[in-house]
């Protein structure tokens, strides 16, 4: 294995440490005790729009009981709400409520600051190329 290939997985490790307590910060941002798990959820339904729970646990590669229990966690909070599926009776779909939604929202300003904060020094020609290799290889692992 070549030299750099060792580097970045070892900063890639460091990366994913300090993603997980980000992970961690956000959550806790949107509500106390909240688990990272947790705050994922709300995110996929901000990008997705309403769902049903084995949609969602099928995007997380987790059982239906463990999605169950996480949506469940966050709809007694006031964060998501239920409602009958339209195109199935026996269904429901989740959705987040006006809070859930401006707490996402917040949690994501936050962050978007910090990252401004912390790479506000750097020059546009190396944040440029820092997204483009990350986009690339995002893509490879995709």
């Amino acid at each position: 294995m070549s030299k750099a290939i060792e580097e970045i997985e070892q900063e890639l490790g460091v990366l994913f440490r300090r993603g997980r307590a980000l992970s961690h910060e956000l959550a806790e941002g949107v509500h106390p005790g909240l688990e990272p798990g947790h705050y994922a959820f709300l995110v996929r339904l901000e990008e997705a729009g309403a769902s049903r729970p084995s949609e969602l646990a099928a995007y997380f590669h987790i059982g239906k009981a463990t999605a169950g229990r996480q949506l469940t966690c966050l709809e007694t909070l006031g964060l998501v709400a239920r409602r009958p599926d339209p195109e199935d009776g026996r269904a429901h779909l989740l959705e987040l409520t006006p809070e859930g939604l401006a707490r996402v929202d917040a949690a994501r300003a936050r962050r978007r600051d910090t990252f401004h904060d912390r790479l506000s020094t750097w020059q546009e020609r190396d944040l440029a190329a820092l997204a483009r290799l990350l986009a690339r290889f995002n893509a490879e692992f995709g």
